[in-house]
């Protein structure tokens, strides 16, 4: 009988009914209070303007790093398009000149078909895969076929065309990386401009001025408001870099461009970037400069600060990210960043990192 009893339930915990509500409402409470304090933790303090200054200085700074990395990574994907294109050009070439081989030996080839021969021209003409047929290393030491010069020609122009496409690819695999890195530095650059823009935005009208003049980014009130004249008899200064008057041209297209825009990537006429406006002066007279701050600072004769001469290349921060060039008298003419224009400014103004005199 007492197998057939029912098993007698055990009663439930006090917090099993009603509570367990009490306690998911209590739950989700306390994870939002937690979210609420975190939200608060995380939140960013108020920023006095000389801290929003230093942050916009280092996100410039930053900025302008991966600029000159963009502006390395752009010369060499240029430099492999250029590569890619003539590998095409020479390959189109090539393939013209191996069809018309190609075509001479199918006419020998009916003709040695009219005459019931069947020798290698006509196989070849005929196959399927030519490069196959050809691989067969015996083919023409068994062949004395009056066709062997011409096959010998259609295979030596099939494994050149083959060599060419294969250079073609090699080349735009190297373009598409580098058309990667251009998209990730070009994010990375603009991402951080933004936030300069968005710390700025949190000065006043006063601090922002005060902090573009005392940055050099400030706008003159006219082009050649604040730029001082161009030495006089500067064309015919003896002592200028290089010994010559190509530095004298140089610095004569620097001045030139005082009052463009700051655009970052940009090689002139209408706007540049640091680089770029050392780039294209020196290219003015005829000396020709690689495209990076990195890589202009060991393009010439590397001097020291007390060796200074107009034209010479100047650089700054230990990154060697920026560069301007030395007009005399302790200043130079750069572009600064964006937002600025092409402008004169004391040397002292940056973090030395090294001077260079164009060969």
């Amino acid at each position: 009988m007492a197998s057939h009893r029912k098993p007698r339930q055990r009663p439930l915990h006090p917090l099993s009914r009603g509570t367990v509500r009490t306690a998911a409402t209590l739950a989700l409470a306390g994870a939002a209070t937690a979210t609420a304090f975190e939200g608060t933790s995380q939140a960013d303090p108020q920023q006095t303007p000389s801290q929003v200054k230093a942050e916009v200085d280092r996100l410039y700074e930053e900025a302008e790093e991966t600029a000159e990395r963009y502006n390395g990574a752009k010369e060499q994907a240029d430099e492999a398009q250029r590569a890619l294109d003539a590998l095409r050009d020479e390959t189109a070439r090539k393939t013209d000149r191996l069809n018309t081989a190609r075509r001479a030996l199918g006419s020998l080839a009916a003709g040695q078909y009219r005459t019931g021969g069947l020798g290698p021209a006509m196989r070849l003409a005929l196959a399927e895969n030519p490069q196959d047929y050809l691989d067969q290393a015996s083919f023409l030491t068994r062949t004395g076929d009056r066709s062997a010069a011409e096959v010998s020609s259609v295979r030596r122009q099939l494994d050149e065309v083959g060599q060419l496409r294969d250079k073609a690819s090699g080349r735009l695999a190297d373009l598409r990386a580098r058309e990667g890195e251009l998209a990730g530095y070009k994010a990375t650059v603009e991402g951080k401009l933004d936030a300069a823009k968005r710390l700025l935005a949190k000065l006043t009208a006063e601090e922002r001025a005060a902090y573009e003049a005392q940055s050099g980014g400030a706008a003159p009130a006219g082009p050649r408001a604040t730029t001082p004249p161009p030495p006089s008899g500067w064309g015919h200064l003896p002592a200028v870099a290089g010994g010559s008057t190509r530095a004298a041209r140089a610095v004569a297209f620097a001045y030139g461009a005082i009052g463009k825009p700051y655009v970052w990537g940009a090689t002139g006429p209408g706007s540049f970037d640091c680089s770029g406006l050392t780039q294209a002066a020196w290219r003015s007279a005829g000396v020709s400069l690689p495209r990076t701050t990195y890589t202009q600072i060991n393009a010439g004769q590397r001097i020291s600060r007390d060796q200074l001469a107009p034209g010479d290349l100047v650089f700054f921060y230990s990154g060697v990210t920026h560069v301007g060039m030395y007009i005399g008298n302790g200043q130079m003419i750069h572009a600064p960043r964006p937002g600025s224009t092409v402008r004169v400014a004391p040397i002292d103004s940056m973090p030395w990192a090294g001077a260079s005199r164009p060969a």
